[in-house]
């Protein structure tokens, strides 16, 4: 984890200044995707991806043996998730729409786990009430992604237990305390609930190979900070007779206050998907931008796009045609279009991604059963 001798922060719980990914590829010991692999990725995907030509994700770890698997008939399954401790932010759903992407051109099931016993834990203000609504509000905002409901199970970790229980115990036996100390940061204060979790974050990893007896590849679409999480997974994997899962790595979608990523426990910082309109209005307008300090200095001297929050957002997912990209580049580095414009452009697009998204989390409600993990039952009893 990137800490106290560098000028940024990136921990699980944490990310704070400007992230230097190269040096979190050397701290964390990850391999950047290359040319030749996105060529890969895009032969066998049979198109590309914006997020990938972006380079917005960019590192991995085993990609390159998972599709070796895959190349010889071995098809791999992909294992993502979410803390449901608030509401979800836009930040939140790129590593998601990644997700469906793969899940479409592989056409791979996908186990996804709302890690509530987690956050019950880490999080003493949460009740358990809170945090089985937050499970729930935050299963419509994944079904809203638009996942394929017969190859995709949502993991309620409090409802389904018995699902991941049997593999959990054998995970537990093979993490020490200091293991999971050293890993985590446990102090003695650390409830024995907390110490127990990363058993649990293991198993849907290996929980596909289980189920159907055939020993499968796993890859896990991820935040860079989540990378940590999945080191210890990998550390006993193959002593209970899994493969080690793969990992890709998306950089993050930052805040839109100067620093940071975006967060739900800074409101101005993060979009939620539950915003109205206005609210996202407000929030885009006032987000921090690379401009000058007059209009007059910035039509002669330009602005900056590399610390803007509002360009990185297009960058992202607002405005996927490069050359409309370059476009908007040039014109604020030349200062013909100030950032209140340049602003209200995302805003507008911003509101038509909510609006569309908000529709789908409301039809989401009546489908939530069918994502459901308790599916798996019937499965695991044959």
């Amino acid at each position: 984890m990137a800490g106290k001798d560098d000028d940024f922060v990136v921990t699980p719980w944490e990310v704070s200044g400007k992230v230097d990914y190269d040096r979190l590829i050397e701290l964390f010991g990850t391999e950047r995707i290359d040319k030749k692999l996105r060529a890969r990725i895009y032969r066998l995907a049979g198109e590309k991806h914006i997020l990938l030509e972006r380079e917005l994700f960019f590192s991995h770890r085993d990609l390159k043996w998972v599709f070796d698997e895959y190349e010889k008939g071995n098809k791999f399954f992909l294992y993502t998730g979410r803390g449901p401790s608030g509401s979800v932010h836009i930040g939140h759903l790129v590593p998601w729409m990644f997700t469906k992407w793969l899940q479409d051109r592989f056409d791979t099931p996908l186990y996804f786990q709302l890690t509530n016993d987690e956050k019950f834990w880490f999080n003493p203000e949460l009740s358990i009430d809170q945090v089985k609504q937050f499970t729930y509000d935050n299963a419509l905002d994944v079904i809203a992604v638009g996942f394929e409901p017969e190859k995709t199970y949502l993991i309620n970790d409090i409802e389904h237990i018995d699902i991941l229980y049997e593999i959990g115990v054998q995970v537990a036996r093979k993490i020490t305390f200091s293991t999971a100390k050293a890993a985590f940061g446990f102090e003695n204060s650390m409830n024995i609930g907390g110490i127990w979790w990363p058993a649990l974050q293991a198993v849907p990893a290996f929980l596909h190979s289980w189920i159907y007896g055939t020993k499968t590849p796993c890859v896990i679409p991820c935040a860079i900070d989540q990378d940590p999480y999945w080191r210890v997974t990998r550390d006993v994997a193959e002593r209970l007779g899994y493969y080690k899962p793969a990992s890709i790595q998306n950089k993050f979608v930052p805040g839109l206050q100067e620093g940071g990523k975006m967060s739900a426990s800074d409101p101005m910082s993060a979009v939620l998907t539950t915003d109205k309109p206005k609210l996202a209005r407000k929030k885009v307008m006032n987000a921090f931008t690379g401009g000058r300090a007059t209009a007059k200095e910035q039509r002669e001297l330009g602005a900056n796009p590399d610390i803007c929050s509002v360009f990185k957002y297009y960058q992202f997912i607002f405005m996927p045609d490069d050359n409309e990209l370059n476009k908007i580049e040039q014109q604020c580095r030349s200062g013909e279009i100030l950032c209140g414009e340049c602003k209200q452009i995302l805003a507008s697009r911003m509101i038509d991604f909510l609006e569309k998204h908000q529709a789908a989390r409301e039809e989401a409600k009546e489908r939530v059963h069918e994502f459901s993990a308790a599916r798996l039952r019937d499965e695991i009893k044959r």
